[in-house]
């Protein structure tokens, strides 16, 4: 109790040095949803946000929100906020003159040059020295690596600008009434760096509706927002920092069983990483007013590798299904494109998660499992009970986790290294003991982290709803206790959600 009035007494002093820092960007320490600072900016945004909403226009509000947008984001990328900003004032216009065209040529051209120069941006920033090292490759070229940094979230406000001129286009729904309203939507700050991926149709009329926040409202954003930061701190960087990294990053120096643990642990801290920051991110939307669409259903509950990207990081699989595999033909063509259309969405599903071959892979195994569940689907015809669903949901899980192993490791010697590590595994019992011993506290938080994502839906109800019964001292207690565990398993200092390099 003593360390964490400590913190709370640090968090509230601070040197003018401290105060310039608050407003420059340090690329060794971009704004979190889990640091102070985000925490401290939060509490002096909300106030006057929460006065903004007694406007009798949204105007005002949309330009207050967009500007703290563009300081969060250039506090996690610096100048790039200007790439953000070219790259939605040339969509904005674009989409406005596909919108205001009559000729379907031009109509087509304007889509096809937004998504030319999205793409550009996109394949520049992320792909350049990627392309470079495999032209070098092949062709022994002695091409020069460029100084690239890549932007903090632009994989993901590049989709959502996409979305947005496609939807145009096909006519599913109009522009917005002017370019601060579009700026509003494709900047907006919880979900911008690390998603989930907005639609326009769905996030856009919120923008026009006079916004009111109840208390059911509010609850269910704080037991979001707490959750996530559980999640986040607690489960994933504690295993992630004491655990996974070490064997990822030497597998050989650890035994068979080790390099098993570390591949579910790391199924379990990518899944607590991502879906945490998600969790945080509808929490503040609900917080001011708007509601993101849910972006994970518990994963590994699933039977089948279908079921799996149904569950999971679902703006993403939903984005790749409505824009790339039906614009490729979907089902719609005979069942061979079909099966092709499938497996390509994967393929660039995983070129999207990054600029590695590595990353191709894991989407081609994700490509290939949901081709083949495809082929046997009408032949294999097993029965519906529990004792099947169990089995399916285990063999789901192993494949998962075995395509995790490409995901995580820095490269191919790495992930073959820990699974021809894990193929010497040997019943060991006494073995097995002695190192779960020794991992106590770590196996303990992966052990929690599993339990809580097998919990039984009603069961999670039943404690979001406790937390809405609880009288404000309650949740103010525990609000202090999830930030003194935050501040007590952060020895380390906050570390970077994982998919804020995607």
């Amino acid at each position: 109790m003593q360390d964490f009035t400590q913190y709370i007494t640090d968090f509230f002093t601070f040197s003018s040095a401290d105060v310039a820092q608050w407003f420059t960007f340090d690329p060794k320490s971009p704004i979190l949803f889990n640091t102070a600072l985000f925490l401290g900016l939060f509490l002096i945004f909300y106030p006057i946000y929460i006065l903004t909403l007694r406007l009798k226009t949204y105007h005002l509000r949309n330009l207050y929100v967009f500007l703290f947008s563009l300081f969060f984001y250039y506090k996690s990328s610096g100048h790039y906020f200007g790439l953000l900003l070219l790259s939605g004032v040339i969509d904005y216009n674009l989409a406005k003159l596909l919108y205001e065209e009559k000729l379907q040529s031009f109509r087509k051209f304007y889509l096809v040059l937004s998504v030319v120069l999205n793409l550009g941006f996109l394949g520049y920033f992320k792909y350049s020295n990627f392309l470079i090292d495999n032209y070098n490759q092949w062709f022994e070229g002695n091409l020069a690596f460029q100084d690239i940094i890549l932007p903090v979230g632009i994989s993901f406000y590049t989709f959502q600008s996409m979305s947005y001129i496609i939807d145009i286009y096909r006519r599913e729904i109009t522009p917005t009434k002017n370019i601060l309203d579009y700026m509003f939507f494709v900047s907006f700050f919880p979900q911008l760096v690390a998603g989930p991926i907005v639609r326009a149709s769905e996030f856009l009329p919120q923008i026009y509706k006079k916004i009111t926040l109840n208390s059911a409202d509010l609850n269910h954003a704080l037991f979001l927002i707490i959750g996530g930061l559980i999640k986040k701190t607690v489960v994933s960087d504690f295993i992630s920092l004491n655990f996974v990294d070490r064997v990822f990053d030497s597998p050989s120096s650890y035994t068979a069983f080790e390099n098993l643990l570390a591949s579910y642990g790391y199924a379990i801290q990518i899944y607590c990483d991502f879906s945490g920051y998600s969790d945080m991110a509808i929490g503040i939307a609900l917080l001011m007013g708007f509601r993101l669409s849910v972006n994970f259903r518990t994963p590994y509950k699933s039977a089948s590798i279908t079921e799996f990207w149904r569950r999971w990081h679902i703006s993403l699989s939903t984005w790749l299904r409505d824009y790339l595999y039906i614009s490729m033909g979907g089902n719609r063509k005979g069942k061979f494109r079909m099966y092709f259309n499938l497996f390509m969405t994967m393929l660039l599903g995983g070129l999207w998660h990054g600029a590695s071959w590595k990353f191709v892979i894991w989407g081609v195994l994700h490509g290939l499992a949901l081709v083949v569940e495809r082929l046997f689907k009408n032949v294999l015809h097993l029965p519906k009970n529990s004792f099947v669903r169990v089995v399916q949901v285990v063999l789901t899980f192993h494949f998962v986790v075995f395509c995790w192993i490409f995901f995580r490791a820095k490269d191919f010697e790495t992930a073959f290294e820990l699974i021809g590590n894990i193929g010497q595994l040997q019943w060991n019992p006494e073995q097995y003991l002695v190192i779960l011993e020794g991992y106590r506290n770590v196996m303990f938080v992966m052990l929690f982290g599993f339990l809580w994502h097998f919990l039984p839906s009603r069961w999670s109800d039943g404690l979001k709803q406790a937390f809405g019964y609880l009288p404000l001292a309650g949740k103010a207690l525990i609000l202090a206790a999830v930030f003194w565990l935050v501040y007590a398993s952060s020895s380390e200092g906050p570390q970077p959600f994982i998919y804020f390099q995607f």
